[in-house]
């Protein structure tokens, strides 16, 4: 295998991903038949939304959401963290062991992985997340375990931090210099005419979004590829987990989706 194939591929995992048992049953069964020859370092960082969301419902707290960040109020992270960074990690490692991999659950301080401070005082406990230490998590990586971080960290002073999974995800490849998976319920970029768009820079996308091409929450989530290739200084992926016969391609550095591209 070629050197880029060989560098580590962080996969962000969100979406109706997490709420589906086949869903992630499949997943994690390719990976872990493509992982049988292949031990390419693999991370997924994950979210879980709509674990939160059922938890406030349960407990009837309000969800208030501001330019589509969660406002995390500090008297509600213990619980936030406890559904990210507890239930949904565990699920997901659960899942992995049952598919046949050895697994590890994390969160993003584990080992100084990330920083972790403020990013707005309006949104309470919702943290931005740079890249740290990836000494601990490399350790792991080379004894063929499959890490699955939580988008939960801690400040510098200890305070518990909800994360935007998207953005833990681009802190994490930048702390291990790796390429980025975003993989969700979408297959990509699809064009005027319905055909998946298999490179986009922003000139493009900005085009395609004038054209009412690309809408609703469609433009958050080229904007945010972007910006992720943006701070990477390397292409990125959208691609779907909906086709678990193509995810061994992309283990193997393959495109599946659409690759947006840094300026």
């Amino acid at each position: 295998m070629s050197e880029v194939k060989q560098s580590p591929l962080v996969i962000k995992l969100g979406g109706a991903a997490l709420e589906s048992h086949d869903t992630l049953a499949a997943l994690f069964a390719a990976l872990a038949a493509y992982q049988e020859h292949a031990h390419r370092p693999m991370v997924i960082v994950h979210g879980g939304g709509y674990l939160v969301d059922d938890l406030m419902k349960k407990l009837h707290m309000t969800t208030v959401k501001k330019d589509g960040l969660r406002v995390t109020p500090y008297e509600q992270i213990p619980l936030i963290a406890g559904a990210l960074a507890g239930t949904a990690n565990k699920m997901l490692q659960g899942q992995a062991i049952q598919g046949g991999l050895n697994a590890v659950g994390l969160c993003l301080a584990d080992g100084g992985l990330c920083h972790v401070e403020e990013l707005d005082p309006e949104l309470g406990a919702v943290g931005k997340a740079t890249a740290g230490d990836a000494t601990v998590l490399k350790g792991i990586l080379s004894q063929h375990t499959l890490p699955i971080i939580s988008s939960i960290g801690l400040t510098a002073n200890g305070q518990m931090m909800n994360v935007n999974a998207d953005q833990a995800a681009v802190a994490v490849a930048q702390a291990l210099d790796a390429e980025l998976v975003l993989l969700s319920d979408v297959s990509g970029v699809l064009d005027a005419k319905g055909h998946l768009l298999t490179s986009l820079n922003e000139a493009q996308a900005d085009a395609l979004i004038k054209g009412q091409v690309i809408t609703d929450g469609m433009i958050v989530k080229v904007k945010a590829a972007l910006e992720a290739a943006q701070a990477l200084g390397r292409p990125i992926e959208v691609a779907t987990w909906r086709y678990p016969e193509k995810l061994a391609e992309l283990f193997a550095g393959q495109s599946i989706g659409t690759q947006f591209l840094p300026q």
